[in-house]
């Protein structure tokens, strides 16, 4: 399938899905339901999405440091605005296609600081997975911490659905799925031992190495306290924009720290699962505000309140990065001789 072809077809299944999760919530609201949603987000008090906003630019800021840490073990230090353009650039394709802006961050940086592709996309593997960690600590605690409010929810979108997806599979499909897994490594392995005198066989060695080297820098940072430090930072900056926007809404103004919690860890999944998280993150926060006795109406529109501002910052962001980054790197001109 052309590579072209397959951008397309992938973005439309993310951006379907998106919106078929938006019919499927909005169809159950009643038209005075709907007219609450509208009033609710008219009336909102949107001179506060300017500080969460300002949060949100430092997010990313840390986030573009925290990630120019992993380059220290490499050997590199590139510009911090560069570093930081290159986030900004891979978010803004995140929202065209999902998980382009990864690679494109790692392309971006590659060109105007002239480090070899296969380590950034290895210090960008090593970077998500921390932050996958991170995640998933947060999930937990959030659900320990009120297993009263969250337990139900939890049971009944997360831990069933993939109780009934996995425990029907039968044990000889896993057997084959392990089978195919040992083969293709295997293969893989084969492959580079019958092919690695040829140039192609060396260039995917060299590829893989990078990228192991890559992945292997964090555990070769000597600033590891200052990595820690950047990561409590920028997840006390996610959760500082949640916590500040319910001051946006009178009816979320009650809300406190346990709910910015849930809707920060939850909503986050919902960020994941479709195109720039439209459809399922409102949805999510919809969900998660019940919980905690907001209307659905209200507990809709609020979801797409942080959305619409999110994703406006990296608009914003994202295309001003592209403005950026060629003038800031830009070589003055040679003096003329006289």
């Amino acid at each position: 399938m052309p590579k072209t072809l397959k951008t397309i077809i992938q973005f439309a299944v993310f951006l379907g899905l998106g919106i078929l999760i938006i019919w499927w919530t909005v169809r159950g609201f009643t038209p005075q339901q709907i007219s609450e949603i509208k009033s609710a987000m008219r009336h909102g008090n949107y001179w506060l999405l300017i500080p969460t906003m300002i949060l949100g630019i430092g997010s990313h800021w840390v986030r573009a440091i925290r990630w120019r840490l992993l380059f220290s073990p490499l050997g590199y230090a590139p510009k911090k605005l560069n570093t930081f353009f290159a986030v900004m650039i891979g978010y803004l394709l995140n929202l065209a296609v999902p998980r382009l802006g990864e690679v494109a961050r790692c392309g971006v940086l590659s060109r105007y600081e002239k480090i070899p592709v296969d380590r950034l996309v290895g210090t960008m593997i090593a970077e998500r997975a921390i932050d996958l960690l991170c995640l998933i600590l947060l999930l937990t605690i959030t659900v320990l911490i009120q297993v009263d409010v969250v337990g139900a929810f939890v049971s009944e979108y997360i831990w069933t659905p993939l109780s009934a997806k996995f425990t029907g599979v039968p044990l000889l499909t896993w057997g084959i799925v392990v089978a195919g897994g040992l083969l293709f490594v295997m293969l893989v392995a084969w492959l580079l031992r019958r092919f690695k005198s040829t140039k192609a066989g060396i260039s995917f060695r060299n590829l893989l190495r990078g990228i192991v080297e890559g992945i292997l820098s964090v555990g070769k940072l000597r600033d590891k306290g200052w990595f820690l430090f950047y990561t409590l930072l920028m997840w006390a900056l996610y959760f500082s924009q949640v916590y500040i926007a319910f001051w946006c809404m009178e009816e979320t103004i009650g809300l406190g720290a346990k709910a910015a919690m849930s809707i920060l860890a939850f909503g986050s999944i919902g960020m994941i699962a479709t195109q720039g998280g439209i459809g399922a993150y409102q949805y999510i926060v919809q969900q998660i505000l019940v919980l905690y006795g907001i209307s659905a109406t209200i507990g809709f529109a609020f979801g797409w309140i942080i959305w619409l501002a999110q994703t406006a910052l990296m608009l914003v962001l994202g295309f001003g990065s592209l403005a950026a980054i060629p003038l800031f790197n830009k070589k003055p001109a040679a003096p003329q001789q006289p």
